[in-house]
């Protein structure tokens, strides 16, 4: 559990300080040169309607340290990955593979992502309301419209794309720092359930993101034929890793909301899809740090949420935000409490960040949307300790200079 410390500043102090996210206020543009100044960010490339991105491509050679699983690439790239059967799934932390498919995610595959959240029921907190750690359920707080275009107000924010044996589904993003490639991040925390099944699923696939995703925040209607710099501003970026806790592996559970929930936390590493040489950090214009010693719940006064709720009332078009003062959620009492806020952002908000503004006035990742109740009306998220510092600190390792 995270030491005792003094209440941070009120919920005020923190709307203001999250206005516009604190995200960008050293943005730089592609080379350098400090662009769009009075709103502090970079300015997204403006590719030409129609531009083609030349893709990744496949690899000549296959890679040694390849699951057996997946040594037939081209039949992967083929449609091989839409096999399922449940003895061939990748389940274990070091058999992540996502073989880059290109032109696979286009506008309408996109939109047609289903949200992928885990829901609780009442009777899953039946028995973690009556234990001592967790508070009354908060008052719903309606979601907010983030101001646009996103990448002025909350460029590091997005979309996490991914196919399931149910079909595409869709979560949230947030680009964080790396302190083994300072300045120059390819990370992305989400949740562990965007990118595991949990228990005795496995690894999904095809997994990626857009940062700021749909920039003007255009009609779901008007996305198919929108030019490709207003629906992925910064470019698609492909992950080539992903890292979750192994509590999560090991007791996530889809239809059980509660399960896993705990340390529902999992960070990617991406690669750009047009196979451009600048960073994600670099391209975005910046990046959050993670706070894995914040303080808990209940020695909070303000935190923030953002996402791109897809389940109805919402269409998984525009991006909302939610403030409010956080309260105890204990799933499982040998783990430390979740952070809770009312809210009413639904499903596709999953792995978006909670944030909390840091001592030096901007915002810091403490946490990941993990669960909520049906109808929506708030959001938990788990406590960033040690164990999701492990899962940082290992994809952090992994890419140590190779960016």
């Amino acid at each position: 559990m995270p030491a005792a410390r003094t209440a941070r500043r009120p919920a005020l102090a923190l709307t203001a300080a999250l206005a516009a996210l604190a995200l960008a206020a050293t943005a730089c543009g592609p080379d350098g040169a400090d662009t769009d100044a009075e709103a502090g960010v970079s300015t997204p490339p403006a590719a030409e309607d129609g531009e083609k991105d030349p893709g990744l491509g496949l690899p000549d050679e296959l890679p040694a340290d390849l699951p057996d699983a997946l040594k037939d690439l081209e039949g992967w790239k083929n449609g091989g990955w839409e096999d399922w059967d449940e003895d061939g799934w990748l389940r274990d932390a070091q058999d992540f593979v996502n073989p880059y498919i290109e032109g696979l995610w286009d506008t309408g595959r996109m939109e047609e992502a289903e949200d992928h959240r885990k829901e609780v029921s009442e009777e899953d907190l039946a028995a973690s309301s009556a234990r001592t750690g967790t508070d009354p359920a908060p008052a719903a707080v309606e979601a907010s419209e983030v101001d646009r275009p996103y990448h002025r107000h909350a460029a590091p924010v997005g979309k996490v794309f991914m196919d399931t044996p149910s079909g595409p589904m869709v979560c949230s993003g947030t680009v964080v720092k790396d302190p083994n490639n300072p300045g120059a991040s390819n990370l992305v925390a989400t949740a562990g359930h965007c990118v595991h099944g949990g228990g005795d699923a496995g690894w999904f696939r095809n997994i990626m993101f857009v940062p700021s995703y749909n920039d003007r925040g255009r009609a779901p209607e008007q996305l198919a034929g929108a030019p490709s710099h207003e629906v992925a501003p910064y470019r698609m970026w492909w992950a080539d890793w992903a890292q979750t806790t192994a509590y999560w592996i090991e007791r996530g559970d889809a239809l059980r909301g509660d399960a896993g929930a705990s340390q529902d936390f999992a960070v990617l590493h991406v690669e750009p899809e047009d196979g451009s040489g600048k960073s994600l950090e670099e391209t975005v214009g910046n990046a959050l740090a993670i706070d894995f010693d914040a303080p808990g719940p209940d020695e909070l006064a303000g935190l923030s949420s953002y996402g791109y709720p897809a389940a109805p009332p919402y269409d998984g078009a525009l991006m909302y935000t939610c403030t409010d003062r956080p309260g105890r959620l204990t799933v499982d009492p040998e783990q430390p409490a979740m952070y809770r806020i009312g809210c009413t952002m639904t499903g596709g908000t999953s792995g978006g960040g909670m944030y909390i503004a840091g001592p030096d006035g901007k915002a810091e990742l403490v946490s990941v949307n993990s669960i909520g109740p049906r109808p929506a009306t708030w959001l938990a998220g788990p406590y960033l300790g040690a164990s999701a510092e492990g899962v940082f600190s290992a994809i952090s390792e992994k890419f140590a200079g190779q960016n």
